[in-house]
């Protein structure tokens, strides 16, 4: 109970990346694909990081890709293989929303050092794995 508490406290927080256009889930989106080398991902590899199955990462795919965030790229040598590639606009408003993100964890966490955050970093990436 005390985790999913957290979790919609952390939700709440994040509320602020609307100002950009953003969920929190869309922000993770964009934040893993900023973090990829050349800065895309294979769909189902986006999916298990963000912990979403393959036609649940489709669905929060679909409208960043309609507003031009990011695009849909095939392998060459394999069609059913399918990339997620961010574009130049979906750079620019992770970097705008990128300032709003660190402000919003700054507040749930105003005083922590990271050796006090260590211990409960280790269990989160224990219960569902190292996002980064």
């Amino acid at each position: 109970m005390n985790l999913a508490k957290v979790q919609a406290l952390v939700s709440r927080r994040f509320d602020r990346l609307n100002m950009h256009g953003l969920g929190f889930s869309d922000f993770m989106i964009l934040y893993l694909l900023h973090q990829a080398g050349e800065e895309r991902m294979r769909r189902i590899d986006l999916a298990d990081r963000i912990g979403l199955t393959a036609s649940g990462i489709t669905r929060m795919l679909l409208p960043l890709e309609k507003n031009g965030l990011l695009k849909r790229e095939i392998n060459e040598r394999d069609a059913r293989v399918s990339y997620v590639v961010l574009t130049t606009a979906g750079k620019r408003l992770f970097n705008e929303a990128l300032d709003t993100a660190n402000e919003a964890a700054k507040d749930l966490l105003p005083a922590a050092t990271v050796k006090a955050i260590k211990p409960l970093s280790d269990i989160l990436a224990t219960l569902g794995g190292n996002i980064s």
